[in-house]
């Protein structure tokens, strides 16, 4: 009995290691990928600011187009991430068939129209079918969706399918409400300008009373 124990629990270490390993190369390559895309961002927001009409040689501006190069590859990281990146075999065994909702999780992301950022607040429901996943995780599945140009209706949906599809669930619910700076900025320039999209599936979907028990819950402060 004892040696089963002890394998068992060497096969845990040695897939924990090998796991580490990989999204340690994972990482490496990415950051090697990215060093490698700077200097042509770094030449094409240089050449904005000339555009501009702006003096890229004075002391302010000087590393301006560095530092942005840098900020927009952070600002669209998502592109090179996948929800098994971040996963990392944080889905658990559990018989729990009630509501699991997770709100008022802060998102940022870029309008892909007019690149300028839209903001808010992310609340997700989901109900299990045997299986639950870390908590931070459904965060973590936001930043990977909102890390790229994005519309809302898009990103609303892609969190609700990438939930789905990572566990299975009997149902998964999404809402985002958030302000645009396209609206704010410029266009309209309407300040206090919301916008709310939603995402029902499966039961959520299917059951007006499971549906209402969430929005429900997700609206109490």
């Amino acid at each position: 009995m004892s040696t089963k124990v002890g394998d068992i629990v060497e096969e845990f270490h040695t897939d924990n290691k090998m796991s580490t390993v990989n999204n340690h190369h994972e990482t490496s390559r990415k950051e090697l990928e990215d060093a490698s895309r700077l200097p042509a961002l770094e030449a094409a927001y240089t050449d904005i600011l000339r555009r501009l009409g702006e003096d890229t040689d004075r002391e302010g501006l000087l590393r301006t187009p560095l530092r942005a190069a840098k900020a927009i590859q952070f600002l669209t990281k998502g592109y090179h991430e996948t929800i098994d990146d971040i996963l990392n075999n944080a889905i658990f065994d559990e018989d729990h068939d009630e509501m699991v909702i997770v709100k008022d999780i802060d998102m940022f992301s870029l309008c892909e129209h007019h690149m300028v950022p839209f903001f808010g607040k992310v609340h997700i429901g989901y109900i299990p079918n045997k299986k639950v996943v870390g908590l931070s995780k459904l965060a973590r599945i936001v930043e990977i969706f909102s890390r790229r140009l994005q519309v809302q209706e898009r990103l609303t949906k892609q969190i609700a399918i990438g939930i789905s599809e990572a566990l299975n669930p009997k149902g998964v619910a999404v809402v985002i409400e958030a302000a645009h700076m396209c609206m704010v900025m410029r266009g309209v320039q309407k300040m206090n300008s919301r916008t709310v999209t939603s995402t029902m599936l499966g039961v959520y979907l299917e059951d007006p009373k499971t549906r209402e028990e969430f929005l429900h819950l997700s609206r109490r402060t």
